[in-house]
């Protein structure tokens, strides 16, 4: 569960290196807990394993130390299981900024009864371009369904969203010239498959006996060239009577499963659309457990592939996108479109085109993280504790390179952690003695 607590809008024209005007102050800075080490602790990881290091930290610690996580760790249940208030806790997360994020919320709302979470609106956006592309195609063809990413969702042609999502489908499978707008975002993609703007919340926890976060605020931000480039179909060939074919593959178990619930039922619903409709159009959404796991996502992707597959919501995260995009959708031609893998290697992927993401880069949320640190929280000193993957070291590094580059800030050390292990308490000690 979240809640507005307050927005603003700041529309930063020079994207990564542009200023982010974070206002106002929330708390101070720590005072390194019991006078020594760093005044603050940037925590990066997944839910499972983050409970157990929050519950070795607060063991250990007085709690006066800011503390830093972003989106991974934003889960509304933590404290309770943790059995502290996290009051010291504030985080940052891709938040729904698009031009139609009422719309979802609503029809989210509708049907599952409650609001959406985390990375929601990404699942959605990304199955529904990825149906649209396919009704573009006409054909179930990863390298067609490539072809059409960026012809529906970037501009121009006439705008539609969520709410209108049927009339969409019909339009793209009737030939015509269609611009989405997203829930997460404009969802025009740049050259690299990335969202060429984006939203970011500022957020904190509710405490240990609610399940939800409030968000402080949310800031929109667009980057240099806001409606995206890259390559694209001129035209589609379309065509009815026939039925779509879409993977869906996202954490229903392992370190992710508490987030990946809500994302794959968001994922479920332009699906749902188009199968209760009058359109001469049906939609197979095949699910597949990723487990949280790079091996057990590598075998679920190669079951959607088996199953004819032309394209894949997912993977969540980025430990488990990379391997995946690499040994299974580039491979066999398969556009993947992750919701919330966000290290900055998958832009980086030497992929021909195939993979996409309606999540933003962490090269932005480094950024936003540091100037939290930097203006929000008062602090010039920070240590990092992350997983032990590409997500958390990628973020990691580039908190450090912008907290200490730009900010003039010092992190004394980066400290990694793996998912899974019964204590690390040995790890919190290296960081907080940096």
């Amino acid at each position: 569960m979240v809640h507005d607590i307050g927005r603003r809008e700041f529309l930063v024209g020079t994207g990564t290196a542009g200023t982010l005007g974070l206002a106002g102050c929330i708390g101070g800075g720590g005072n390194g807990g019991d006078g020594g080490g760093p005044e603050m602790l940037v925590v990066i990881g997944y839910p499972e394993s983050g409970i157990q290091l929050f519950r070795d930290y607060y063991s250990m610690a007085s709690g006066d130390h800011d503390i830093l996580v972003p989106d991974g760790l934003r889960d509304g249940t933590m404290p309770g299981q943790v059995g502290n208030d996290m009051e010291n806790v504030i985080g940052t997360a891709p938040a729904a900024g698009g031009p139609n994020q009422e719309a979802f919320n609503s029809l989210f709302q509708e049907q599952y009864g409650e609001s959406p979470g985390v990375f929601t609106s990404q699942s959605y956006d990304s199955v529904a371009i990825q149906i649209l592309a396919n009704a573009a195609a006409g054909e179930n063809d990863g390298t067609a369904v490539r072809d059409q990413m960026r012809r529906i969702a970037n501009p121009g042609g006439d705008e539609y969203g969520p709410q209108n999502f049927l009339d969409a489908v019909e339009a793209a499978a009737n030939g015509d010239d269609i611009n989405y707008q997203g829930a997460s975002s404009a969802t025009n993609f740049d050259e690299a498959g990335d969202p060429a703007s984006a939203a970011y919340s500022i957020w904190e926890f509710e405490g240990a006996d609610t399940e939800g976060t409030s968000r402080i605020e949310v800031q929109n931000f667009e980057g240099e060239n806001p409606e995206g480039g890259g390559p694209s179909a001129d035209s589609g060939p379309g065509g009815m009577g026939r039925t779509i074919d879409v993977g869906i593959l996202l954490p229903e178990t392992g370190d992710l499963a508490s987030v990946g619930g809500p994302m794959i039922q968001a994922a479920q619903l332009p699906a749902r659309q188009v199968n209760d409709s009058d359109l001469d159009l049906e939609v197979n959404a095949q699910v597949e457990d990723t487990q949280t796991s790079p091996s057990s996502g590598v075998t679920a992707a190669e079951s959607l592939v088996n199953a004819g597959m032309p394209s894949v919501c997912g993977s969540a995260s980025s430990g488990v996108n990379v391997p995946v995009s690499q040994e299974v959708f580039i491979p066999n031609q398969i556009v993947g479109c992750s919701p919330s893998s966000t290290a900055l290697s998958v832009t980086n992927l030497e992929d021909d085109d195939y993979i996409f993401r309606t999540a933003p880069s962490d090269q932005l949320q480094g950024r936003v993280m540091a100037q939290v640190a930097s203006e929000r929280l008062g602090n010039s000193t920070a240590a990092t504790l992350y997983v032990n993957n590409d997500y958390g070291q990628q973020l990691s590094e580039r908190f450090t390179g912008v907290f200490e580059d730009t900010f003039g800030g010092t992190v004394t050390d980066q400290v990694a952690f793996n998912i899974g292990e019964s204590s690390y308490s040995s790890v919190i000690e290296t960081a907080l003695s940096s």
